[in-house]
Order: structure tokens, then sequence, then C-alpha cells
């Protein structure tokens, strides 16, 4: 495939599932789209359709996951969509649900990887455009940070420190060029801790989490029988969160983003300070010098056999 051109999906996909904090079960619609179209969210969950763009502007909340809306209605959770959206190079499509929120699935972006995959992934007869960053692009908050540095190519770097034995402190370094987003980021389940379930649910969130779809953590030790999928799962997800809130800009970025301790507030707000100063950043059109795109690197590829169990290395 002409990795300098854009992509859509081949033919329609259907899954269904539970929303992770509503508890809701929802089914979400992914549909071709035409060149230029950008990523489209549909709400159909009140009988009418709410067009919500994947966009910066159009999150309006970060608390625990990422919610994108307006005034007429919103969708929460799309971010694990939208990093198996970026991962594979998608450019174009609409994507219809009928809840309030995203099906979490297992936790991962895998299940939206693999039905990709299986349908295939087309180019369409238009240039792809990239966002180049121009100048550093930094946001801090408390002990928080991340920060858009100028790249020659797309690398997401991310560190977490957590006050548990068993996570600690952990980094992980993702390069589209030289990276598979299938087999190295998409199976990382988002995670939460034994201790906080109560709370959570008190608070109304978390209503749709189980172990079915969350890793959860105990005392000293991983509570699901299958155990971690990746020896750093719990940074490698950090990482599959940054690549869909950053996807969030309109087009990938051409950058190396670094983010200490952050999350969807911060992966939003520094996308928020880019997009905000035309200095910062300029359009590219066609791949990277001398690097791969994430289509070029994706395309054909199936996660292991093993998918949904625990990484054997």
């Amino acid at each position: 495939m002409n990795t300098t051109l854009q992509t859509t999906i081949r033919n329609e996909i259907r899954l269904s599932g539970v929303g992770v904090h509503s508890g809701d079960r929802a089914t979400v619609r992914l549909q071709p789209a035409g060149a230029d179209a950008g990523i489209v969210f549909v709400s159909v969950a009140n009988g009418g359709e709410i067009e919500i763009p994947a966009l910066h502007s159009s999150v309006v909340s970060t608390a625990r996951c990422t919610v994108l809306g307006n005034e007429r209605g919103s969708i929460a959770t799309v971010e694990h969509l939208m990093a198996a959206i970026a991962g594979l190079g998608i450019d174009n499509l609409l994507v219809e649900v009928d809840g309030p929120e995203m099906p979490i699935m297992d936790g991962s972006s895998a299940p939206f990887v693999e039905a990709i995959l299986a349908v295939g992934i087309r180019a369409i007869s238009a240039p792809r455009r990239y966002i180049k960053v121009l100048k550093p692009v930094r946001v801090q908050e408390g002990g928080a940070s991340g920060e858009l540095l100028p790249f020659d190519g797309r690398r997401v770097e991310l560190e977490i420190r957590f006050d548990d034995e068993l996570i600690g402190r952990q980094s992980y370094a993702f390069d589209f060029a030289g990276g598979s987003f299938a087999r190295d980021v998409s199976r990382a389940r988002t995670f939460g801790f034994l201790r906080d379930v109560e709370t959570m649910w008190a608070k109304g969130l978390a209503l749709g989490a189980s172990l079915d779809n969350t890793l959860v953590v105990g005392e000293g030790e991983v509570v699901n029988p299958e155990g971690l999928r990746y020896a750093d799962e719990f940074v490698r997800h950090k990482v599959l969160d940054a690549i869909g809130d950053l996807s969030l800009a309109g087009a990938p970025i051409l950058g190396s983003y670094r983010s200490v301790r952050g999350g969807h507030r911060i992966n939003a707000a520094v996308v928020s300070a880019l997009m905000a100063d035309p200095d910062a950043w300029s359009w590219s059109y066609g791949q990277p010098s001398g690097r791969r795109s994430a289509a070029h690197a994706d395309l054909g590829a199936r996660l292991p056999a093993a998918a949904y169990g625990p990484e054997v290395s």
C-alpha cells in the first residue's frame, strides 16, 4: 500500500460490549469514509444522530477517560478505539455508537485492531497530511508533565510512577517506524486497584469493570488469573492511551511526545497547546523521510494466537 495516501477500512465492522464506567451495553459500528472526512463519531443513543468530530476541540472531559461531546450529547471512553485507528494508520472513519460510552471490550485496543485487520484497510486517492511539530510545546501540572518535541518521525515515550510495589516506576517508548502497534502496544489493558473498587462504585464509576476487561492490582499481585500480557503492561497501556489522545489533533503528529506521570488531562492539554500556537506546527504531506508509517508496519499483521493470554518471553 502507498503509505503517502489516506486510508479507510474496506467493509463495515460491528462490535458490542459494556461500558467500563457506565455499565451500559453499547454497539459500535465502524463504517468506511471518504477522503478528508477524518474520524467522526455519531451518537444514536436517543434515536437521533449527533455528530461529534474526533478532535481536541470536542474533548469535554478527561476524568478517568476521554469524553467527546457538544451541546447535544457526548460519547465517553473513546481513547482505546482512537489508539487502534491511529496505530493502524487509518485517516477516515465513521463511528456510530448507540450508547453513552464506547464498549470497553477486553480493556485494550486489541479487539478493535483484530476487527479492523480482519476486514482490511484500503487506500484513498488523496494525500495523507501530518501535523509537523516545529518547536517544543510543554504542559506541567504539579508533578505531571507532557511535551511535544520536533522529531523526524512519530514517537511516544512515557514514564509512570505509582506508590505500589508491583507497578512502581516504569517507562516505555514506542516508535511508529520500528514497532508494530498491534504487537507491541494494542494488548495492554486498562488497570485499577482492588482497594479503590468500592469507592469508585459509590461514585457511580467502574460499574462495568470486571476481570474480563480490567487488569486488577491487589496486595502486591495481579488478581487476574491469566496474569500480565506484557511484563510492563501498565506503562504500555498509558502509551496506548496517549496514542489515542494525541490522535485528536486531527492528523498524525510528526514529533516526539514525552510524558511523566501524565494521563488523559495532560495529553489533551498538550494537544490543545500545540494547536493553539500557529508557530509550533505546520502541515506536512507524504511519508516522513526514511521512516515507515504505522499502516505499513501493521497492514497484514495479526495478533499472536494467544492474544488474550499472558505474554511468554
